[in-house]
Order: structure tokens, then sequence, then C-alpha cells
């Protein structure tokens, strides 16, 4: 699609890090792989009232699909539509595997693990500096890029991923968001290619 031209932001996320932002109704968001196979776990809240968020299970419900993609509408958990996303050159994104955490990383991994850097640590180094967000406003996320198949038994695999380098994910904003990113530090399976690296945003008018 052709996209809106006043750019209004542009951000490199380095490997590892989080990333806040203010989206506002009409403008578009649009996230890059730059190297390829890197997850970007994400959070949407509502500007006006934070308290309002992304709900994983409306946004699935509504659409009848595990994934998302072009077309599909993310909802609030009040029931309104927060984005859309109009354009789409990776092919599906997760949003039932979660974010990595020192919890998880426990479970899944080794003991030894719990104390590496995780997307939850980010979501709460982000909170704080900006104030606005809390431990407790932090749900479940949208894994952008990343390939989590859902199994014949219903059950969830981390495989390697489906994007490539200059990979796009764009999103038209529907009310004013706040935009919550952790590019994925996640080292124990394939999900950023046991490398991760920088990711980009851009918001256009």
């Amino acid at each position: 699609m052709n996209s809106p031209t006043h750019l209004c932001c542009d951000a490199t996320i380095p490997a590892g890090e989080p990333f806040l932002a203010e989206v506002k109704a009409g403008q578009t968001v649009r996230i890059l792989d730059l190297q390829g196979n890197q997850a970007v776990d994400t959070l949407f809240f509502s500007l006006s009232n934070p308290r309002e968020r992304y709900d994983v299970q409306r946004t699935l419900r509504r659409q009848n699909s595990v994934y998302l993609t072009t077309g599909s509408v993310l909802f609030s958990n009040l029931g309104q539509p927060m984005l859309t996303i109009v354009d789409d050159t990776c092919g599906r994104h997760d949003t039932l595997g979660g974010a990595c955490a020192q919890e998880s990383n426990t479970v899944r991994y080794a003991l030894e693990k719990r104390y590496m850097h995780s997307c939850r640590d980010n979501y709460l180094r982000a909170c704080m500096h900006d104030g606005r967000l809390s431990k407790a406003d932090i749900g479940p996320n949208i894994n952008f890029f990343m390939n989590v198949p859902v199994t014949a038994e219903g059950g969830l695999t981390f495989e390697d991923g489906i994007s490539a380098p200059g990979k796009y994910v764009e999103l038209r904003a529907e009310m004013d968001v706040i935009v919550l990113i952790s590019n994925c530090p996640q080292l124990n399976n394939p999900c950023n290619g046991y490398n991760p690296t920088p990711a980009q945003l851009l918001i256009r008018d």
C-alpha cells in the first residue's frame, strides 16, 4: 500500500531493548524487522485511559483466527477497535506465546536462566521511566514476526522465524494509543535466531 508521507517518528530500537511511543488516531505505525528473524513483543494501551489495553481473547474471537495479519483488527478489553493491520509482508504474527520473563525462562529452560534479560523486564523498565503504566498493566502481548505454531494437540512450539530482513507490519490506529515494545532479548529459543538484532519503528500521519 502507499504509506502516508509525513514521518512523525523514525526510531531504531536496539537489540534487546524497550521502546515506548504515542500513536494518534489515523496515524500508521510500521514495525520493521531489519535483519530478519527478530521477535518484537508489543503491547497497546489507550492514550486517554491506559487501563484500556489490547485484549488477546477479544481480538482472536472476533476474527476467528489464532494468527494476526493484514485485515486483523486489534480490540481492547473494553471491546473497542484499537488498531488495524493494513499491511504485512511477513504473513502472520503470534499473540499466544506471551513475553519471556524470569519465571518462564526458569520453567522452560533451566534455573540458571532466571536472571537473563527478558521482555517482561523491558516492559517494567519502560513503564517506570514513563510513569503512566505499572506492573499491573502488563498483560498478554503480540509477538510480531515470531513463529509460534499451534500443534494438532493444541500446544504451542517456538520455531525458527518466517520473517526476513526488511519485512514489516503496518498498523493504522483507530484511537490514540501508547505502543510499548520490547525488542526481544531471548537467547534460549529460535525466536530471534539466538541472536537478537535491532528493529525499526516508523510513525506517519
